[in-house]
């Protein structure tokens, strides 16, 4: 396997891995911390919690490495655009790591709250409605904004290099500027619906799967490395 073909899969990889993980941690945290008594719940499902916050610590990390990984291939096409992926996706992945601490600081307050007989209203509540403010901010920017950004960046470089088809690359371009709209329209209550998400969810999964199966074009790479190689002379 060449390093190329090797990238391509560790990429894709990393983009099932992030989704799987985000997608597992929604399930398992919604139905504790989506509710009015999300304190006595956190408390009874501490374990559920904790994987809860571990599985975003791995969309994190995994959504860094994705950017860390790829970047050798496309700083041969635009390094200033590679940059400034690389860039993004870090500084989602930090974000998410600032819910995940927001996460497991609820958890505290939430057992906390249970020792002093779950009061009907004290200082637990407002406690718990900043945290959750914060890990919401956290995840507004982390995905609304830097996501989006990253992924408008991503396929504008693929697409502009032919690393993979056109349509799939347009297919990711269009699917991050719908979900920009949406989180852009928000403070103004204008809420658009959710099935926007839809089409860059399935164009990463697409993109993983093809870069596992199929890799990126050759040709592309082979263009990547002349441009590169005639700009050292």
């Amino acid at each position: 396997m060449n390093s190329a073909k090797k990238t391509a899969t560790i990429v894709g990889a990393l983009f099932i891995t992030a989704t799987v993980a985000y997608s597992l941690s929604v399930i398992l945290l919604d139905r504790i911390l989506g509710g009015s008594d999300y304190l006595t719940k956190a408390s009874v499902n501490e374990n559920f919690v904790i994987i809860g916050a571990l599985l975003v610590l791995i969309d994190a990390v995994a959504v860094a490495g994705i950017a860390i990984v790829i970047y050798p291939i496309l700083k041969k096409h635009n390094e200033v655009l590679a940059l400034g992926y690389v860039g993004a996706r870090i500084a989602e992945g930090l974000l998410f790591s600032v819910n995940v601490i927001t996460i497991l600081t609820l958890l505290t307050l939430s057992q906390e709250y249970v020792i002093a007989g779950a009061p009907s209203a004290s200082y637990f509540q407002t406690l718990g409605t900043l945290l959750l403010a914060a890990g919401d901010w956290a995840f507004l920017l982390g995905f609304g904004l830097v996501f989006t950004l990253s992924a408008l960046i991503l396929n504008f470089v693929l697409y502009q290099s032919k690393l993979i088809p056109r349509w799939l690359s347009g297919w990711g371009f269009v699917g991050a500027a719908l979900i920009f709209a949406y989180y852009l329209l928000q403070p103004f209550s204008i809420n658009l619906v959710e099935i926007l998400f839809l089409p860059i969810a399935a164009q990463e999964m697409v993109f993983a799967v093809w870069l596992i199966v199929k890799g990126f074009n050759p040709s592309a790479i082979a263009s990547g490395s002349a441009k590169t190689d005639t700009n050292k002379v």
